[in-house]
């Protein structure tokens, strides 16, 4: 017979943790069911170990930045026991044991719709009449020739290295690569981008990816834009990729970092009338995907950030409780961790124009505009740009590339989200010296 539920959620990654705890806490009987770890791909191979990682490396360069003081020792078996600790050492025992003790049942398997209303897991087969798929994504490799034989990394093997190989090729320059490739550049490899693109973060404000490359460079990484990798082989060096414009470039290891591909189509979607599309589960604006079945995060393939996947949680968990739910992504951050950090939320320039807003733009220099980064580090760096519509006199969208940006842009999500008018935020008043002061100096440029 059936284990019978009032809900099923399909993934324990930060997800799948908030609607199953949600869902719980709302009384009804759940099930929660991973395929691997429970914590997920960001708890254990993405974004936990790589910030973890990547803070050794800003911190000791911060260091070197500031007056009075020098780059600390980099120690690397230390960093190396607490980015283990950090990943649980891979073991999620005492959150299974956790979830259990409060009543949450955790199944250990690959979990799939075997028809409606029916989960089918390992041997086990459940039943609920609400179900969530929060199963996340995997690692989109691309399809170049001798790459599977010669051997490659993903992010799983790249946040979870033991030693720093001596050279590293990186495909890819979004977020994953470019911050995998500053932190291993910094602690000694020698490092090459390759990326098919016109320029790096090829989704947000143009000026961003130009700073970001001007400082990875500077850092003595081989940024290669406008290539791709035709063919990679076995060699002398570990790896040998054949490029596109008819150069090579050969290093220990090559880290895969071209995206990552929404877990639609092996789910079981199209058991409950889903269409299992390789871009991602379509959802409503309260994460339906069909009668009884909600989807949430990766699978989605609305926005591949751990924020939004627990947004979504909140959302889905609501629309079951029969509260109103209504998932609104106009205000959400985005960000990427390297050094200085680029943070950006809202529309670019081109997309708002696309979209018939009549744009309005302004950009500061951190440096020319306000005191903080000068208290911060010698050779202050950074700029802030915000995008406002003219007619409505609200921002639609703002992008920061500078120390601590993941922090400050959550200043231009709120004006965003609330649609806060220009004449409010030219009266609002930030404390000194910090870096949102900047945001004054910028919407000072735009027409009143």
């Amino acid at each position: 017979m059936p284990a019978d539920y009032d809900a099923i959620v399909i993934g324990a990654g930060p997800g799948g943790e908030v609607a199953a705890s949600q869902l719980h806490a709302r009384g009804l009987r759940t099930a929660l069911i991973e395929r691997e770890l429970v914590g997920g791909e960001c708890a254990y191979w993405a974004c936990v170990p790589s910030k973890t990682l990547l803070r050794a490396a800003e911190a000791a360069e911060q260091a070197a930045r500031t007056a009075g003081l020098r780059s600390p020792e980099r120690d690397w078996r230390e960093l190396v026991e607490y980015r283990d600790f950090m990943v649980r050492h891979l073991d999620d025992s005492r959150q299974v044991r956790e979830y259990r003790r409060e009543g949450i049942d955790v199944h250990r398997g690959e979990g799939r719709i075997a028809a409606a209303r029916t989960v089918q897991v390992a041997d086990e087969t459940l039943s609920a009449p609400r179900i969530i798929l929060a199963n996340g994504s995997a690692p989109r490799v691309p399809s170049i020739p001798g790459l599977q034989e010669a051997g490659f990394w993903t992010n799983r093997e790249a946040t979870n290295l033991t030693e720093i190989p001596r050279s590293v090729i990186v495909l890819g320059g979004g977020p994953v690569g470019i911050e995998l490739a500053q932190f291993l550049r910094r602690f000694g490899a020698h490092v090459t981008i390759v990326h098919d693109g016109e320029r790096l973060l090829a989704r947000e404000e143009p000026r961003a990816g130009a700073l970001l490359l001007e400082v990875l460079r500077g850092e003595g990484i081989d940024v290669r834009l406008r290539t791709q990798a035709t063919e990679v082989r076995r060699s002398d060096a570990g790896r040998t990729a054949t490029l596109s414009d008819g150069t090579s470039a050969s290093a220990e290891q090559l880290l895969v970092a071209t995206g990552r591909a929404p877990r639609s189509e092996d789910v079981g979607a199209e058991h409950a009338g889903i269409e299992p599309r390789p871009e991602g589960i379509a959802i409503d604006e309260r994460c339906r995907a069909a009668e009884g079945v909600w989807a949430i995060g990766d699978v989605t393939g609305v926005m591949p950030f751990t924020h939004v996947a627990k947004y979504q949680a909140r959302i889905a968990c609501a629309d079951i409780a029969g509260q109103p739910a209504h998932a609104d992504y106009d205000a959400i951050p985005r960000v990427v961790l390297c050094d200085p950090e680029v943070a950006a939320v809202g529309m670019t320039a081109a997309v708002a124009r696309e979209r018939g807003i009549e744009v309005e733009c302004a950009r500061v220099v951190l440096a020319e505009a306000i005191t903080r980064p000068w208290t911060f580090e010698r050779d202050p760096r950074g700029e802030l740009g915000v995008i406002a519509d003219r007619r409505r006199g609200v921002l639609v969208g703002a992008w920061a590339v500078g120390p601590l940006a993941a922090e400050w842009i959550h200043y231009a999500a709120l004006a965003i989200k609330t649609a806060a008018p220009l004449a409010v935020l030219r009266d609002m008043v930030a404390q000194f010296p910090t870096y949102c002061e900047a945001y004054l100096k910028a919407i000072e440029q735009l027409a009143p």
